[in-house]
């Protein structure tokens, strides 16, 4: 699957955020698809779900692919499946 997005649920002052981000990034952009930031805390239903669990990376159908300390051979393999 090529042209995929990926949602980076993230938040402001959030340092797991930013140290997963570069790595989100490139694995995303490595396997042909794209990141878009989400804001968990400019959304109730995702403040709920995922509040405690970021940064997490849901797939276009809304999988979760990774969460918390984001690891690049995990995310990798993950975003494997979307593209098949």
């Amino acid at each position: 699957m090529s042209g995929f997005r990926v949602e980076f649920l993230v938040r402001d002052n959030c340092h797991l955020c930013e140290d997963a981000r570069p790595i989100v990034v490139s694995e995303v952009g490595r396997a042909g698809g794209s990141v878009i930031d989400v804001d968990v805390d400019s959304d109730d239903s995702l403040l709920r779900d995922y509040g405690m669990r970021i940064p997490v990376v849901r797939g276009p159908d809304g999988t979760v692919l990774d969460e918390g300390l984001i690891d690049r051979k995990r995310l990798r393999r993950a975003l494997r499946n979307v593209e098949n």
